[in-house]
């Protein structure tokens, strides 16, 4: 076996030898590959399209591709071989779904020339990624493809309640069977694209035993780094607006709350930090930063980006998506310094079995249970979750106003104005008090000789030419009068 990446995480080709797995060459592997992908997808192109059903999930087809070809296969330089495609239908709902074409499918996977990245976890898989960065195609054990074939009808399900998750996208499930030996592979999203470099790279998983990168790994040109790195690498965390950090945290949420009803343990947050004042110092040449050199086409899956996973609307996901970012995340660090964020949860195929519950209850008497990474998918949902939104994701404070020194000097003159003003109205004030209490009330001689009543205080309710004989006008006079004083009262009756 040999080492490479983890998914998605991009890396540079290793050219000084070929690599193995089980006994094949990576050309021959990576030939394969392409010859049973372009077959099974041209064929399966000819099936009527139809809902999934159930035993969709569990069908089988295989083909056998002889070097010297065949009436339905082309011949080849490689050993003979059989490929497998496992539920075939629902992986190409799957991809419907997000909305990759047959013919874009098949001419990033078999018409471009597959890329071998490196690995820097001990998972011994091999890892290719397509030219223009839409796929990556990763070789997975046995128990771990059974998995992942027993989990499709509950991960159809999720995907069409839940189309944006931060979860893998499984494009499809294969396998390769030559010289006795079986090679599965699944297709799946790639998270880290190569046109950003990423300064920093992280596998988290909210554990502290053993949650370092080791030297040999620090030795290498694109490090990945753990938990305990990231809390000595970023102490204060990365910084989001709270509108993004609040769809972040429901993402994940939600993508938990799934891995945990699978009693799915032990997964990650692969997490890329593109800095882009890092990038202009280094004089990095935009859509060059990795890879070959050249910018690949822009992301033509949906919720592929890190941004459109997160994002309700997606419409600031596809203004993102559009220029060098490749649809990053803005954030800042405690220091208002730019970064953009690339992320992804990776390596879900991982049940909380026997073997699995052996392991936790081992390393649980000699160390602190609740650190190790291996624990009930409960506790680890729970302690992944808790990690992520106060330890790695935090959310900008709104701003709050503050004075500038120009209103500060401002303020005096504001008093002083707003005094002049009260006391220009508490002077007429008892200007009003004054003619109130000399004649607040005064009898005046109307055209038909009878008195009429004016009170300056409420000119509104002076009756227009009362009759003392009718006994409405009476009522309504002599409710006029209740504020007026004795004196005047007298002198009108």
């Amino acid at each position: 076996m040999s080492t490479t990446t983890e998914s998605g995480m991009a890396g540079p080709r290793n050219t000084s030898r070929e690599k193995t797995y089980k006994k094949t060459t990576s050309s021959a592997l990576k030939g394969a590959i392409q010859l049973g992908i372009g077959y099974t997808v041209g064929n399966l192109t000819s099936k009527p399209d139809r809902d999934v059903l159930m035993q969709d999930f569990y069908v089988v087809e295989s083909v056998f591709l002889p070097s010297e070809g065949s009436n339905l296969t082309p011949a080849h330089r490689y050993p003979d071989f059989r490929f497998k495609t496992y539920a075939p239908l629902a992986f190409r709902y799957f991809r419907d779904l997000f909305g990759i074409k047959p013919d874009d499918y098949l001419y990033s996977l078999v018409n471009e020339p597959l890329i071998e990245l490196t690995n820097p976890g001990a998972s011994g898989s091999l890892f290719y990624l397509t030219s223009d960065d839409e796929f990556i195609i990763k070789t997975v054990q046995h128990k771990e493809a059974k998995f992942l074939q027993r989990l499709l009808p509950g991960y159809y399900m999720n995907l069409n309640q839940n189309p944006r998750t931060l979860l893998p996208k499984f494009y499809g499930l294969y396998c390769i069977q030559s010289g006795g030996i079986n090679i599965r592979l699944v297709v799946m999203n790639n998270v880290l694209p190569r046109s950003v470099k990423m300064h920093y790279k992280y596998d988290l998983k909210g554990s502290t035993y053993k949650r370092q990168a080791s030297r040999k790994e620090r030795e290498k040109a694109c490090p990945t780094y753990k938990d305990l790195d990231f809390q000595d690498m970023h102490e204060e965390g990365v910084y989001f607006d709270p509108e993004t950090y609040n769809n972040l945290m429901k993402t994940l949420q939600r993508d938990c709350r799934v891995l945990e009803s699978f009693k799915i343990m032990d997964y990650s947050l692969l997490l890329g930090v593109h800095v882009p004042d890092q990038s202009h110092r280094e004089g990095a040449e935009p859509g060059q930063a990795g890879g070959d050199g050249r910018r690949p086409v822009g992301q033509r899956v949906l919720y592929s980006t890190a941004m459109e996973s997160i994002q309700g609307d997606g419409k600031a996901a596809e203004a993102l998506a559009t220029d060098d970012t490749m649809g990053g995340i803005p954030a800042k660090t405690h220091k208002e310094e730019k970064l953009f964020i690339f992320l992804g949860i990776i390596d879900i195929l991982q049940s909380y079995r026997f073997i699995k519950k052996l392991e936790h209850s081992w390393k649980a008497l000699v160390y602190d249970g609740d650190s190790v990474s291996v624990h009930r998918p409960g506790f680890y949902a729970s302690r992944f979750l808790k990690f992520m939104s106060t330890r790695v994701f935090r959310k900008t404070q709104p701003l709050r106003f503050s004075p500038s020194k120009r209103t500060r000097t401002s303020i005096p003159a504001l008093k002083s104005s707003s005094q002049e003003i009260l006391s220009m109205h508490a002077d007429e004030r008892r200007r009003e008090d004054r003619r109130d209490r000399l004649g607040g009330a005064c009898s005046l001689a109307s055209l038909d000789g009878q008195a009429v009543f004016v009170s300056y205080l409420r000119p509104d309710l002076v009756p227009a030419n009362p009759s003392f004989y009718d006994g409405s006008s009476m009522g309504t006079t002599s409710s006029i009068f209740v504020n007026v004083d004795n004196h005047s009262q007298k002198s009108f009756l």
